[in-house]
């Protein structure tokens, strides 16, 4: 075998002769390592049918690993493509809006939600017959018509929507495009308009105007970061878990080719190309799974975001990355794991004591990673900077990883300390006694993994028991606030009159209410609010002793700077961006102070009836409503949607009667719950392949067992208790180590530290599971083995 000779020549480069022979240095770099390369994947393909098992076995572990990857990596990306949309279909407005041309229209927010969902709705009335059009609309619609997203129209068209067809009162004259919408799954619709009028929107003579989204609050960024982290931290570990597959009869293979005369730096580099033969067709097989997974990204919506299947694609920089980091991680390991072991020439040394596991640099791990969160979890408040997100990043990957490096030192000083027991215990102590590495590298997979999603498990439990506490706090009372934009105080009453005769509301009151400031004064002098509204609606908001049309109140609010009888105040107080005409008002002489009886949402310093204050005059005035319902009464919170919505389709509303947290931190969690198991029966299927070696490689063994009379039942039985024995130590420190970080998480954003202890033990029992899981699927290769026949030998 040429490529193997280390041969022996002469001096004068013949073989023989009566030259002194000196061993021919073996050839090196990068030539060598491309030709041993080759020959280690010659070997992982025409092994047989067994060499085939192991490669694809490999593959299938690298696969899953990569397919991971490249969706993390797919995340930016996909929130840019969506955000990239949202600005091209959107104009929030314009400082200094157009005139009125041929090019214009008016445009107005009409947002709503139906049983907790949110629908976005814009109004439009064009001012020429040249209007600009939104992406994904190649006419804007018409009077009373609109055009819908096909995720709105198939909920229109069911029966489920038949209270929300009242209110969207238009006729559907089509449906928009992928481009003018954020995701297959978003409820939206664009409405034409005869009746909207300057106060209801403004004017726009483009869209895509330029903004950006509003940064991710504190304990977003920290569960992003946190997810990432204990998703990849596993997927990292199973990866280098799975290019060690079949890696006994590997090494047999290398000690006869030692015995061919080949060094030990050539069997490394052989052994090399198998695993990265398995590497590579892991990260095809990988790429392939990712592009039939990521077609499911239409039917799965986080925190309402819901993105189209093409959205989802990794970056250049980042698919290079990860071609080239997996293929060479897969040689690392194995170059790593070679290292371990003494291949020769007559076979693989294994008989040598247990290399020592040290401590200090195990415990170093962990220990810098606290060091790195701790002084985050007592800063107040957590803000995000990049220097935070870092330091997350790396003390949360460091104390998972600390949790896999503990777990060989943990299971070698356990196991030296078993020595008693039933002779199935003992089979299974001494056998990891000898030998614990390649049981500790795939639990190790489930260490992190169970670590991770209990981590991340309790700060997704807090949030979303804050989130719980918030709405249940704000309500307590069954009220939805409603408010638009104000033409007078008729329209308001007539509002009030059609929400009483609403089902299931069971009082409504309202004012119409402004801000009014001093004369004279700039645009950021102190405003002073004023609620206009008939005697009844004032008597909701002070003690009046008695009070008629034309009256004037001051509330004794304590407000510092609060308006007296006989002050003078300018109804259209200039604002930021332009000056405004003055409509000075005094506050008649005769106007009594009274207290207000409760302080409402908003405290007002001037209450006045309709017929005392020129509601024309006032700055931009807007209704607000204040509804209460009967909590009993089916679809009243619908109802009363549905009749503001005839009162005025961009009227807004405020209340705490839908928590979207709810529902979306709980699939969140179940997703959570579904993605551990499934990591865990990954990790268990190679902790099955680690077993069903390790079975292999005794063989001659257990048949020298069976033929001594020993019953299949004991081998058994020490099967489970050599898996049960690393996985229960490997999931007390997942769970120490998962506890720790979820409370250091909690405690970043100031939230009580609570353990949801039914999934703690639910993840716990599942990786509990993964025992009884790999024992049974063992028993039958372990009774083939145990015949007498299996020490026949040649």
């Amino acid at each position: 075998m040429s490529l193997l000779r280390p041969h022996a020549r002469t001096a004068g480069g013949r073989a023989g002769g009566g030259g002194t022979t000196a061993p021919a240095t073996p050839p090196t770099g990068p030539a060598a390592w491309a030709r041993d390369l080759a020959m280690g994947m010659r070997f992982a393909a025409g092994s047989g049918r067994e060499g085939w098992i192991r490669t694809a076995l490999t593959a299938a572990g690298v696969a899953l690993g990569v397919a991971v990857l490249l969706l993390g990596a797919s995340v930016p990306g996909a929130l840019d493509s969506l955000h990239g949309r949202e600005k091209a279909r959107e104009n929030l407005g314009q400082a200094h809006p157009p005139r009125a041309a041929d090019d214009t229209l008016r445009y107005a927010s009409a947002d709503t939600v139906f049983h907790g969902t949110p629908i976005r709705g814009r109004l439009v009335r064009p001012d020429g017959a040249h209007p600009p059009v939104p992406p994904g609309i190649d006419r804007l619609p018409g009077p009373g018509r609109m055009l819908v997203s096909p995720a709105l129209k198939k909920l229109l068209d069911s029966p489920e929507g038949s209270l929300l067809r009242r209110r969207l009162d238009y006729r559907v004259a089509g449906t928009i495009g992928d481009a003018g919408l954020l995701g297959p799954g978003e409820l939206t619709y664009v409405a034409g308009s005869a009746t909207l009028t300057a106060a209801d929107g403004y004017r726009i003579d483009h869209f895509g105007q330029a903004w950006d989204p509003r940064p991710m609050q504190a304990p977003a960024v920290l569960l992003v970061i946190m997810t990432c982290v204990a998703l990849l931290t596993p997927v990292t570990v199973f990866i280098g878990t799975s290019v060690r597959f079949g890696n006994e009869r590997r090494e047999r293979r290398l000690a006869a080719l030692r015995l061919l005369g080949a060094d030990v730096r050539t069997t490394r580099r052989i052994a090399s190309g198998e695993a990265l033969f398995g590497a590579l067709l892991g990260l095809v097989a990988g790429g392939a799974l990712f592009l039939a997974g990521r077609q499911l990204a239409s039917v799965v919506t986080l925190w309402d975001v819901n993105v189209f299947p093409s959205d989802v694609a990794p970056g250049p920089l980042a698919a290079a990355l990860i071609a080239v980091l997996v293929p060479a991680a897969a040689v690392l390991v194995t170059l790593l794991a070679q290292r371990g072991v003494t291949v020769e020439p007559l076979g693989v040394v294994r008989h040598r004591p247990p290399v020592r596991r040290r401590l200090g640099w195990r415990v170093a791990l962990p220990a810098v990673g606290a060091l790195l969160l701790v002084p985050l979890a007592w800063e107040r408040p957590w803000t995000d900077t990049p220097l935070h997100t870092v330091r997350l990043a790396t003390g949360a990957m460091l104390l998972l990883l600390g949790v896999t490096a503990l777990l060989p030192w943990l299971v070698q000083a356990v196991v030296g300390r078993l020595h008693r027991g039933p002779v199935s215990w003992q089979l299974a102590v001494r056998r990891l006694q000898l030998s614990s590495g390649s049981a500790t590298r795939a639990v190790s997979g489930i260490t992190v993994a169970v670590a991770g999603a209990i981590a991340i498990h309790m700060l997704m439990t807090g949030m979303q028991a804050g989130y719980a506490r918030a709405y249940a706090e704000s309500g307590k009372e069954p009220r939805i606030g409603l408010w638009g934009n104000a033409a007078g105080w008729p329209q308001t009453q007539r509002a009030l009159t059609a929400l009483r005769a609403t089902p299931g509301v069971t009082s409504a009151r309202g004012t119409v209410d402004a801000l009014v400031g001093p004369p004279g004064r700039s645009a950021d002098a102190a405003r002073t609010t004023v609620a206009v509204g008939s005697c009844a609606e004032l008597r909701t908001l002070a003690r009046l002793d008695s009070c008629h049309d034309g009256s004037v109140f001051v509330t004794a609010s304590g407000r510092e700077g609060a308006v007296t009888p006989g002050t003078t105040l300018d109804l259209n107080p200039p604002d930021a961006h332009e000056a405004a005409r003055p409509h000075p008002w005094t506050v008649p002489r005769t106007a009594r102070t009274v207290p207000p009886r409760r302080i409402p949402d908003h405290v007002y310093d001037l209450l006045a009836t309709p017929s005392a204050l020129d509601i024309g005059k006032l700055d931009g005035p807007t209704t607000e409503l204040k509804v209460d319902f009967d909590r009993g009464t089916p679809d009243a919170v619908e109802h009363i949607r549905n009749t503001a919505a005839r009162i005025d389709p961009t009227m807004n509303e405020s209340s705490a009667v839908d928590n979207p947290h709810d529902a979306q931190y709980a699939s969140i969690l179940d997703g959570l719950f579904a993605g551990a198991a499934v990591t865990l029966l990954l990790i268990g299927s190679g902790l099955i392949i680690s077993t069903v070696e390790q079975l292999h490689e005794r063989r001659r063994l257990l048949s020298a067992l069976d033929a001594h009379g020993t019953r299949r039942a004991t081998l058994g039985w020490s099967v489970l208790w050599q898996t049960t024995v690393p996985v229960v130590l490997g999931l007390g420190l997942a769970l120490g180590c998962g506890l720790a970080l979820g409370a250091l998480a909690l405690t970043m954003i100031d939230s009580a530290v609570m353990v949801n202890w039914p999934v703690v033990a639910g993840i716990t029992g599942i990786g509990g599971a993964v025992i009884v899981f790999v024992t049974v699927l063992s028993l039958p290769l372990l009774w083939r083995l145990m015949r007498p026949d299996g020490l026949r030998t040649e």
